[in-house]
């Protein structure tokens, strides 16, 4: 089972950037994918980014704008968010699941062997 502590988040100006950072703790990490997904009221959890020694897979609404960073050796992601737009606020979920980012992010992401963290609110208003 793994773990997670997240921070960052809060509330920025259309346009701002924020950053979100989780570390992760747990067995055999290295093997793992780490990423982050965002659920807004009333929609479904989206794809924002999955990341692993395969590469980094980002959902098609953060492409360009969000960047997703990794350190092995302190078991952390960071997720870059920069061009913060309304439809961005929502839950930031950090997670981790056995494989690589592509399977854990593709198709609207993997919906079984899933570790969650508790979340962190992201709002962007005027």
């Amino acid at each position: 089972q793994v773990q997670f502590v997240e921070s960052g988040g809060g509330l920025v100006q259309p346009g701002g950037s924020l950053r979100l950072s989780c570390v992760a703790s747990g067995s055999n990490l290295d093997y793992y994918a780490l990423g982050w997904f965002r659920q807004a009221p009333g929609k479904e959890r989206e794809v924002v980014s999955c990341t692993s020694d395969s590469g980094t897979y980002y959902g098609d609404a953060v492409k360009g704008r969000f960047t997703a960073s990794r350190d092995n050796a302190k078991n952390t992601v960071t997720l870059f968010m920069d061009g913060l737009k309304p439809e961005d606020t929502g839950v930031y979920y950090c997670a981790a699941r056995f494989g690589n980012a592509q399977a854990m992010c593709s198709n609207g992401g993997a919906t079984y062997g899933v570790s969650w963290g508790q979340g962190t609110q992201v709002t962007v208003s005027s």
